[in-house]
Order: C-alpha cells, then sequence, then structure tokens
C-alpha cells in the first residue's frame, strides 16, 4: 500500500508560484477571519447603543433637554450622532427664524448626511469580504492549473509515467484550490450575514429619521412649543450653530 501524501511536504515541495498563491491565500483568510470579528463586535455594540438612546429618546424627556446631555459628549456616534446631527441644524435655522419649510428641509438634509456617514462607518469592512470571497477562488485555481502544468511537464520528462510519479504535482496543485475555498466560504458567508445585519439597522435608523423629522415638524407648527426663555435656553442655541459631523 502506498504510503499516505504529507500535506504539509507538498506545501513545502511546490513551486515558488504555487508558495506564493498559497501564501496570499493564507493572508487573505486571516484578513477576513479579522474582519469578521470586528464586524460582529460593530454591529453588537452599535445595535445595543441604538436601543439606548431610543429608550432615552422615547421617554418623554424634552428634545433641548436631550441635546444638551449628549452635547459634550465625546463619543457620539450610530442614532446619537444622527439626532445631533439633526437637531444642531434644527436649532441653528431656528435661531435665524427660517420658515417652517426651510426649517425642516435643511433637518433632513442633515440627517440623511449623518445617517449616510454613520452607515459608512459601520459598514467599513464589508467590501473586503466580498473581494475575498469572489476572488479568493480564482486565486486559488490559478495556482491548481500552474501547479498542474508544472506536474505534466515533469512527467514529460521521465521515461515511464505512472500515476505515483503524477499524483504528487496534482495533490500539491489541488492544494492551492482547497485553500482558496476555505478563505472564500467564510467571507461570502460574513459577507451576506453582515449586509442583512447592516440593512436592518439602516432602516432602523432611517425610521427614527422620519420619525424625528415629524416630531421637529410638529413642534415648528407651535409657536409656543420652543421658545428661547422656556424650552431652549441661550446656551443650547449657541450651541446649536456648531453643526456635529
Amino acid at each position: 500500500m502506498p504510503e499516505s501524501l504529507n500535506i504539509i511536504d507538498l506545501i513545502t515541495q511546490a513551486s515558488l508560484l504555487v508558495q506564493i498563491v498559497m501564501g496570499l491565500l493564507l493572508l487573505a483568510s486571516l484578513l477576513s477571519w479579522v474582519i469578521i470579528f470586528r464586524l460582529s463586535a460593530r454591529l453588537g455594540t452599535a445595535k445595543n447603543f441604538d436601543e439606548q438612546f431610543e429608550s432615552w429618546f422615547w421617554s418623554g424627556e424634552d428634545l433641548a433637554k436631550l441635546y444638551q446631555g449628549i452635547q459634550g459628549s465625546p463619543e457620539r456616534q450610530g442614532l446619537e450622532q444622527i439626532f445631533y446631527v439633526g437637531f444642531s441644524e434644527y436649532l441653528r435655522m431656528h435661531k435665524k427664524r427660517q420658515p417652517k419649510d426651510d426649517i425642516i428641509d435643511g433637518v433632513e438634509r442633515k440627517l440623511r448626511v449623518g445617517l449616510g456617514r454613520q452607515q459608512q462607518l459601520l459598514e467599513s469592512g464589508i467590501a473586503t469580504l466580498a473581494s475575498i470571497g469572489s476572488v479568493a477562488p480564482y486565486v486559488g485555481l490559478f495556482g491548481t492549473v500552474w501547479g498542474i502544468m508544472n506536474a505534466f511537464l515533469g512527467l514529460s520528462q521521465t521515461e515511464q509515467a505512472t500515476l505515483a510519479s503524477v499524483a504528487p504535482g496534482i495533490a500539491e496543485a489541488l492544494i492551492a484550490t482547497a485553500m482558496g475555498l476555505f478563505a472564500a466560504i467564510p467571507a461570502v458567508l460574513a459577507y451576506n450575514h453582515f449586509t442583512a445585519k447592516s440593512s436592518r439597522l439602516y432602516e432602523s435608523r432611517a425610521l427614527f429619521c422620519d420619525e424625528m423629522t415629524g416630531m421637529l415638524q410638529r413642534e415648528t407648527s407651535n409657536q409656543n412649543t420652543i421658545n428661547t426663555d422656556h424650552k431652549i435656553p441661550e446656551t443650547i442655541i449657541a450651541a446649536g450653530q456648531v453643526t456635529g459631523s
């Protein structure tokens, strides 16, 4: 019975180009797992922060006090930052006594900008997973094709062509394809999972923006709801001129 092939020996005895391909695929696999763990932590933290802020937002506390409470926070993120950006614009335009429609339009623009920027930060790394998932199998296939070519070239130089003489070369070539799939499959699965999870967060935040816009629209409809003597102190009005990014 022939001795079983040793995978480590096959890798070390492979041609230089095939070894480079295997090394690249190993690095791609490690990179994808690093991104997977980071995205998992980031999305989980973002969801928890959003839920906490929504509970605070819908607790009935005055929006001006809520704004003042998060104004000094250096680590605003998610819905907290989106609210801050939108309400800062509302205060700035309200101080300039802009028409109601202009105020609402300005707030909607700022909310969209804030939502887009937060989503970009949230989805950082997802595109890399997509690239690894789509490219890694082809890189592995390239290494396999090159390895099989070398195996048959070596076979042509032998006097007697046997399966035993060609099997090691083909086996070492197929390892590249296996490594390509090993890198691609987790990346594709993670990409689909995190894309769906990120989309759900985006939809939830977009719904919050719509609800906040409607709330501010009702506020501006009542001239007695927000005034500089009661609802919004002068310090908060002045702070509203500084728009978060």
